[in-house]
């Protein structure tokens, strides 16, 4: 595979990822498809992550050479890449990358304007900070997980989007592009300590705010943003399906009681000891008909009301399917690049990076030639 055409408005960045799974992956796909010419370092025998590596869209707009970083020349290879790289990002437990060759003080020596992005759960320092975990166990340390759900059942688990991917992936990305901006400014790189607790705590930072204020009650479904409001939250419909409300502002909550047919009961709005009366009347109106019936009902009004879709019906619906916000590629339906540039338009340019497939036109491209001595490209794991 020849290097891509330059597409975004990262065209010209480098950066070097070393393998892993989750947040790192997911924040230098975000890199790559912004336009900057990725090499994921992968390991012999792959990550272990249980995935046809075809079908890993987190590679795409990436490619991908082979180093083993456990044998002599391996760290050297890596940081010839460094040398080259404006960014490196890299997910091991703190004192990992020191103990392979390829921390920051080896990659800074070689490349003083590097920006080194380290991706953990925990941190770089702190008790828990060598400890294994999972985005549930980090985002429920912050309070985050604590939030969502029921008050009267267990927290409801909002697959790994906003611990990995929100708190992780994303400010990882912010914070080596603002590390790379000084970088280009002064000449000195510099290493980003990205944390999953710390970024899902700073999501949090409107909460902590109305939470101080008294706005905001320390437990679930009791709140306006947290389901504990009967005109924000989600309805079961007759056909076992639901539609999501989010009618906050006097005016489109006016909309919503007349087109569900209980203008009767605007006054509730306010009233709290009349909250259980409005959600049983929403609940017991929304119940009365499918939810293609109630969308339908719906469309075109400033109610804040939309239908609950699953992965498979969204690239289908209408507003999506106009903006073009997912693509198909390589037989693969997935979300399209994110957010969008009108100068420098983004796409997905290339499928999943094959395991090695790459390290020719790296080696090549990067003026690394000592990469070719390594093993032959691997099929993609079954």
């Amino acid at each position: 595979m020849a290097t891509t055409p330059g597409q975004g408005p990262l065209t010209g960045v480098r950066v070097v990822e070393l393998a892993g799974i989750g947040p790192g992956p997911f924040a230098a796909m975000l890199l790559a498809d912004l336009g900057a010419d990725v090499v994921r370092v992968d390991r012999p025998g792959g990550t272990g992550l249980a995935i046809n590596t075809e079908y890993d869209i987190t590679n795409r707009n990436k490619r991908s050479v082979i180093i083993d970083l456990k044998s002599p020349d391996g760290p050297a290879r890596v940081l010839d890449l460094a040398a080259r790289a404006d960014i490196l990002i890299e997910g091991y437990r703190p004192g990992v990358a020191e103990r392979l060759g390829v921390g920051p003080e080896a990659c800074h020596a070689r490349n003083p304007a590097l920006v080194y992005g380290r991706m953990t759960g925990w941190g770089q320092d702190g008790p828990l900070a060598e400890r294994a975990g999972h985005d549930i166990a980090y985002i429920a340390v912050t309070g985050t997980l604590g939030m969502i759900g029921n008050p009267d059942e267990p927290p409801a688990v909002p697959a790994n989007l906003v611990g990995d991917y929100a708190g992780g992936s994303l400010y990882l990305v912010v914070g080596v592009l603002a590390a790379l901006h000084h970088a280009r400014a002064t000449g000195a790189g510099q290493v980003v300590d990205a944390a999953i607790v710390d970024g899902t705590s700073h999501l949090s930072a409107m909460i902590h705010g109305m939470l101080a204020a008294g706005g905001w009650q320390d437990r679930r479904g009791a709140n306006l943003l947290d389901g504990g409001c009967p005109y924000y939250g989600t309805y079961e419909t007759a056909d076992g399906r639901y539609m999501a409300v989010g009618a906050l502002e006097p005016q489109f909550y006016d909309e919503f009681l007349r087109l569900l047919g209980v203008e009767d009961l605007t006054s509730a709005r306010k009233d709290f000891s009349r909250w259980g009366e409005l959600r049983d009347a929403v609940a017991a109106r929304f119940k009365s008909r499918t939810r293609d019936e109630w969308t339908a009902v719906f469309e075109g009004s400033d109610a804040c009301v939309a239908p609950v879709l699953s992965l498979r019906e969204a690239p289908r619906h209408p507003h999506l399917a106009a903006r073009a916000t997912f693509t198909d590629h390589g037989g693969i339906t997935q979300p399209a690049p994110a957010p969008r540039f009108f100068a420098t338009p983004t796409a997905v340019r290339t499928g999943p990076a094959q395991p090695g497939a790459d390290t020719a036109d790296v080696a090549r491209d990067w003026d690394v030639p000592d990469l070719v001595k390594h093993q032959e490209p691997t099929k993609g794991l079954e």
